[in-house]
């Protein structure tokens, strides 16, 4: 018996049974026939424990939701304090909370931005800055990239990959305009017409396997932005809260975006919320009428507390050199197994503790993915190019389990290589 103490199962067949009844049939079955047979049970810092006893060592994160680690002890202190006063509070007036986060994350933002709109998950603030480009633009369309991923509601499932705006009926064409990533011409021939109200990116895509921007890309969007009157809106979902070496990944490249969109990490892993950050510009809809968008969960006051807490940790100062410190273990050590299987593990996408590894197969990523979590260790392939394997460290991942990881790293690529193309590891 598994008890939980608000509900018990007998089983994991039990568990993934009923996941399939009352959940998701698809999502749960698709699992299994890929050998991820993962139900969470325990977790703690950078580990999970499946149900059945299993350890593995987290490098998937949920998309950098557990940057500071699981059940972080300074997230879980600061929010259980914060629930001897507060709760989700309202969202129609103004709050302690939500006031104090908001003027945090100004303050460590891009000089450009100047308020804050809360959501409670990522695709709800991408909704709000594109919304808060229309209003400011007065101008419909929106570019983004080929094989963009910006969530899944009603506004940002469109600026994505077809694979998930087609099924919701959601792909519209005249109104939402994808290029390919890198092709600043392709980005000027969009915006030439002077009727699009936004750019919207990922510094560096995430869903597509972190292909990195090439040197003055994301610095020739920005100057495209300006002179064709659109905004420029830096989804930091993934890339924000440190995990580049920075605070926000667009700052390295000197760009001062109109709107940035933060989420996932801003939570601790503990308690939903999101942000949508506004320049002035981009804000003026506050001013004409504050109740444009309304979100009862958007800033709920316990995850303003486990926010505030989460930003502080991430911007101290141990945490900056701990994150070049990884990111210095990993590089040195992802070469050195690159070197072993140069025909197989072909590229390294690597800011900071961003990294994409990407393998000679239309679905390498898959098979790699597969002998990780045999070898106690869990990351997932790039869903729009499963060639890539994202491997995302947490920012306070100690230098034995660094070096534990890629141990099992090794060991997982030759296997790996083996299983997808038949050849004999070295």
């Amino acid at each position: 018996m598994y008890d939980y103490g608000t509900f018990a199962f007998e089983t994991k067949a039990q568990v993934l049974d009923r996941a399939k009844t009352f959940w998701n049939p698809d999502k749960t079955q698709f699992w299994t026939d890929s050998g991820v047979d993962l139900v969470i049970d325990r977790r703690e810092a950078y580990f999970l424990w499946d149900m059945g006893g299993r350890r593995l060592i987290d490098m998937h994160l949920n998309g950098g939701t557990y940057n500071l680690g699981h059940r972080n002890p300074e997230v879980m202190q600061a929010i259980s304090e914060g629930m001897t006063h507060f709760d989700v509070g309202n969202h129609h007036f103004p709050s302690v909370a939500r006031t104090a986060l908001a003027q945090r994350l100004i303050e460590s933002a891009p000089a450009s931005l100047k308020k804050v709109a809360f959501g409670s998950g990522g695709g709800e603030a991408i909704d709000i800055a594109l919304k808060s480009a229309r209003h400011a633009t007065k101008r419909r369309k929106i570019v983004s990239i080929v094989k963009a991923y910006h969530g899944h509601t009603g506004l940002a499932v469109a600026t994505g990959d077809d694979r998930f705006a087609k099924m919701f009926l959601a792909d519209q064409p005249d109104e939402f305009i994808q290029v390919p990533f890198g092709d600043v011409a392709a980005m000027e021939q969009a915006l030439a017409g002077n009727d699009v109200a936004a750019v919207i990116m990922e510094t560096i895509p995430a869903t597509y396997g972190f292909p990195l921007p090439p040197p003055g890309y994301l610095e020739a969007v920005k100057g495209i932005t300006e002179k064709y009157g659109a905004l420029y809106i830096a989804d930091e979902v993934q890339t924000g809260l440190m995990r580049t070496g920075e605070m926000w990944a667009i700052t390295k490249h000197g760009i001062e975006p109109d709107i940035m969109v933060t989420g996932k990490g801003l939570s601790g892993g503990m308690y939903p919320i999101t942000a949508a950050l506004l320049s002035d510009r981009a804000a003026q809809w506050l001013d004409e009428d504050g109740f444009g968008h309304i979100s009862t969960f958007g800033g709920a006051e316990l995850g303003c507390v486990a926010a505030i807490k989460t930003l502080e940790i991430s911007g101290r100062p141990e945490v900056r050199s701990m994150v070049h410190y990884i990111s210095d273990i990993f590089d040195q050590g992802l070469r050195r197994i690159q070197a072993d299987y140069p025909d197989w593990f072909v590229g390294i996408r690597q800011n900071g503790v961003v990294i994409g590894l990407e393998f000679d197969h239309p679905e390498g990523a898959k098979f790699v993915m597969r002998e990780l979590y045999e070898n106690g260790v869990w990351a997932i392939f790039s869903t729009l190019d499963p060639r890539v394997l994202q491997f995302k460290p947490g920012l306070l991942l100690a230098r034995e389990l660094c070096e534990d990881v890629l141990d099992r790293l090794e060991v997982a690529v030759g296997r790996a290589r083996v299983a997808a193309t038949g050849r004999r590891s070295r």
